[in-house]
């Protein structure tokens, strides 16, 4: 049985859809590909610096737990 024929939605591009391929479904393996480099990019809160992550922790419990006047 062969594999379903797609079009990319993104290079417009004609692929075999194959069972356990990587990314979304309406993209070829080149297009995933690229989206899931982006995906890895590291973010500002993802630091590995104490006094951020102490200022971080204190801002979120001030704003969960402060008193209502």
């Amino acid at each position: 049985m062969p594999f379903p024929i797609k079009t990319c939605v993104v290079c417009e591009e004609e692929f075999e859809l194959k069972p356990g391929k990587p990314g979304f479904a309406n993209r070829c393996p080149k297009c995933s590909a690229t989206e899931d480099e982006d995906d890895q990019a590291p973010s500002d809160l993802d630091t590995r610096d104490p006094e951020a992550n102490a200022a971080r922790r204190k801002a979120i419990r001030d704003l969960l737990y402060r008193k209502e006047t």
